[in-house]
């Protein structure tokens, strides 16, 4: 749920807030025109009169997910690049001048915010300060802006760098140049990044399940079971536009022992076609597999985990961008259990 912030003095209230504005397909002058995301998977929705007021909704950004891996074994990428995160909080349009008047009004005649504030916000907003009667005047023509927390990152540090008060934008006009954290297509693909879902990772392996010590085991990919996936994030209001895709680039298998070979020796497999690796046939038991292990020591009466990762080429296209932009590559992965035995020989 979006998070409002609002000031006494130095200090910030953080109030939950379910009043967004969304519905509209007016453009934003300087993302030029793009298209909504409506589809299966949107988190939100509204309406317009036409008038510039706006039926209340769940949150400013909408994603289609139709386009989204899906599934028990899916799961959220984790980003390659450090400590790279999409925005925790940002801001767009949230209300009408009728809509803020109904939000702000409560809280100054509950009196719980200080007289000296109240006294402030009076005079920004319906005495004639920054605006008179909430911009009423200007119903129609902008929107009031004010900070998002995008949703699970509530108590995130980042979360805490959207403190600015509340502002207005007209229509077509970008928001002011020092609020970096304005939304953008960009922004919005670094959201629907954090959107993405990719399949669970299980290799094919030859044997399968049960292999021998110092017998080389073959793994293979059919890449047809991980096509390209894609969140679509926009906000409807600005018409404004971004979609995040995720594709896979490559495979690589940890044996779960230090005592394994892998093939190649980084462990890394490349995609090749429409596989990665190469299927077993027979005939092929002395070759050296193209993507693999080989264990050097028995894993007893239990098994190792071999862990097979794939990492995903993730890029972006939106409302002014229409050649793709690199986005940091992201991994997903899973365990498998591999049961190795010595080799039983017989001497006659």
């Amino acid at each position: 749920m979006p998070v409002l912030k609002h000031r006494k003095s130095t200090a910030v209230a953080v109030i939950a807030c379910a009043a967004v504005m969304i519905g509209s397909t007016q453009a934003f002058a300087g993302y030029g025109h793009g298209g909504s995301a409506n589809g299966s998977g949107s988190s939100a929705s509204g309406d317009s009169d036409g008038k510039g007021n706006l039926s209340a909704t769940a949150g400013a950004v909408v994603f289609d997910r139709s386009k989204n891996g899906s599934g028990d074994s899916s799961g959220p990428v984790t980003s390659s690049s450090g400590n790279w995160t999409p925005p925790a909080c940002y801001y767009a349009p949230k209300y009408t001048p009728d809509e803020l008047q109904k939000h702000l009004e409560p809280i100054w005649n509950a009196e719980s915010t200080g007289p000296d504030w109240d006294r402030t916000q009076r005079d920004k907003y319906v005495n004639g300060g920054e605006a008179k009667d909430f911009n009423k005047d200007k119903t129609g023509e902008g929107y009031w802006w004010d900070s998002y927390v995008t949703e699970g990152r509530e108590g995130d540090p980042g979360a805490l760098k959207c403190t600015k008060d509340i502002f207005w934008v007209d229509k077509g006009e970008a928001p002011p140049a020092d609020i970096p954290e304005a939304i953008t297509p960009e922004m919005l693909a670094q959201l629907a990044y954090a959107e993405i879902r990719v399949p669970s990772t299980k290799v094919d392996l030859a044997p399968a399940g049960t292999t021998k010590v110092n017998l080389p085991t073959w793994a293979w990919l059919d890449t047809a079971e991980f096509k390209p996936v894609s969140v679509t994030a926009s906000v409807p209001l600005l018409n404004v536009t971004a979609t995040t895709t995720a594709e896979p680039l490559s495979l690589k298998i940890e044996p779960g022992t230090a005592d394994a070979q892998t093939y190649p020796a980084s462990g890394v497999c490349e995609i090749t076609g429409d596989h990665i690796g190469e299927a077993y046939a027979k005939g092929k038991a002395k070759e050296t597999p193209p993507c693999g292990v080989k264990y050097l020591r028995s894993s007893g009466d239990g098994s190792y985990k071999l862990r097979a990762t794939i990492t995903w080429q993730i890029h972006w296209t939106g409302t002014g961008v229409t050649q793709p932009r690199k986005l940091p590559d992201g991994t997903f992965g899973a365990d498998q259990d591999i049961v190795v035995q010595e080799i039983q020989s017989i001497n006659r």
